[in-house]
């Protein structure tokens, strides 16, 4: 353990909280090298906040609409000709290539080329530039790879609705999304050229890319503390300065570099340390777990240098060392609604306590006694119907998995479903479960569960009857 790395800073105080920093990659790949301490710490804090709140649908809505054009314009009419052109050849190579590029894995999950493509860029002629931009970044084979796998910051958002946590945010989506849509016309032409230009060049085998999704993946697993890699993972923008371009373009390709240095981490960093500190000051007795981009942890400027600056003690905590939140670990303490913290910019999820574990057990069981202890037949079937609908309807909520892939949704294990329908959002994937058909196959379907629903209905009926009828006799 002591040999692994370590992504988490503790905040010194009575509970302590924590931040942890994450990467935007499966999981899987670097949950071996996360030390248990680090795990823990997860565990044991009362709350968990994200960047972003990661299960509320207006997080996902408002993203789709920060990102289209005005209504009425279509891409064709804003860009270059040639740069359209390009663009439109290389879609279709993207298009052409991605059966080859998807794993076996993910035709399993119901991952298939068709409508992922369709899902990433299918609506790309209503697209702002910038989000071309963005999406022709994350069209390569190693990217397209990883799709159907929770990234780490997901995983840990599934888990603490799984655990019962409360969750919250200390964006909105407005505060991340409108610097990218800051930038003026000209700088985001030749931010989409150089991308297009990049790309081009890895397709005819001229170019490697300096810092791929592999040397990010082996950075975080190694502890790489001081890479800037991580700054390029959090901001989510390809790097444009290189030594290859001419004078002039290299000046515009650092005003583009700085400009999203400052809005899209340093600003950031300022804002979101502010939020930390008036979660921290507002409730002092309950344990946070803040999980950010391992970029807002390092380098100039950062989350923590903020919390410094307001007199917090934040040390960096190595694998080996233990952590314990003594004063509360075992109570799971929730926010009041109304609380000030749920000011515009915290997007907090209430979720049911376990605070009565038997109570479910206790309300099955309440079905009984009004079958053999009936006032009259009518008030008994009244009963019923009420108990099995509101039983059904706690146990259809209860069920109801949120789906998630990539960033923000988890795909279900069942591959004999058939496709959902997928939005990619800046390369956040949103999964919408779509009907085995369309028209009347689908209002079948919902007439068989109409019908599955009357039939259990209609079995509880008869069943108050005949306990009834043993009553009597």
């Amino acid at each position: 353990q002591s040999e692994l790395n370590s992504f988490l800073w503790t905040i010194k105080r009575d509970p302590p909280s924590y931040f942890f920093g994450t990467i935007h990659v499966p999981y899987t790949r670097v949950w071996d090298f996360i030390p248990e301490n680090s795990k823990k710490a997860f565990q044991q804090s009362h709350i968990v906040y994200f960047e972003l709140d990661l299960t509320d649908p207006y997080t996902i809505s408002a993203l789709a609409s920060c990102q289209l054009l005005p209504q009425g314009e279509n891409l064709q009419d804003v860009l270059p000709h040639d740069i359209y052109r390009r663009l439109k050849q290389h879609l279709e190579y993207v298009k052409l290539m991605m059966p080859s590029w998807m794993t076996p894995d993910q035709r399993g999950k119901g991952l298939y080329a068709d409508y992922l493509f369709n899902a990433i860029a299918g609506n790309w002629e209503r697209k702002r530039p910038v989000w071309v931009m963005l999406m022709v970044n994350s069209l390569t084979e190693v990217d397209i790879k990883s799709r159907g796998m929770p990234v780490l910051d997901l995983y840990l958002a599934q888990e603490a609705e799984r655990l019962r946590k409360q969750t919250g945010a200390v964006e909105k989506v407005e505060e991340q999304c409108h610097p990218l849509n800051g930038l003026n016309f000209s700088q985001v032409v030749f931010a989409l050229n150089q991308t297009l230009l990049q790309q081009e060049s890895l397709r005819a085998g001229s170019l490697q890319i300096p810092y791929t999704t592999e040397d990010l993946i082996k950075h975080y697993n190694c502890g790489d503390l001081s890479s800037i890699i991580f700054n390029r993972d959090t901001s989510q923008v390809p790097n444009f300065t290189n030594a290859t371009l001419p004078a002039h373009e290299r000046i515009t390709a650092q005003e583009i570099d700085s400009y999203f240095r400052q809005e899209l981490i340093y600003k950031r960093n300022e804002r979101m340390g502010r939020r930390v500190k008036d979660l921290l000051e507002e409730y002092p007795d309950k344990s946070f777990f803040f999980a950010f981009g391992a970029g807002h942890f390092m380098g100039n400027n950062t989350v923590i240098d903020v919390l410094r600056k307001e007199g917090y003690e934040v040390e960096h905590t190595p694998a080996g060392q233990a952590v314990n939140n003594r004063k509360y670990p075992k109570t799971l303490l929730a926010f009041s609604s109304s609380s000030p913290a749920h000011s515009p910019y915290v997007a907090s999820q209430e979720l049911p306590l376990p605070l009565h574990p038997q109570k479910e057990e206790e309300e099955e069981e309440e079905l009984l006694p009004h079958l053999l202890f009936p006032d009259g037949i009518d008030d008994v079937l009244e009963k019923v119907d009420r108990k099995y609908k509101k039983k059904k309807k706690k146990q259809q909520k209860k069920q109801r998995l949120r789906q998630f892939n990539d960033l923000w949704v988890r795909l279900e294990e069942s591959a004999t479903d058939p496709p959902p329908q997928i939005r990619i959002i800046n390369g956040y994937i949103t999964v919408e479960p779509q009907p085995r058909g369309h028209g009347q196959s689908s209002h079948a379907r919902a007439d068989t569960g109409s019908a599955h629903q009357l039939s259990h209905s209609l079995f509880l009926s008869l069943l108050t009857l005949t306990l009834h009828m043993i009553r009597l006799h």
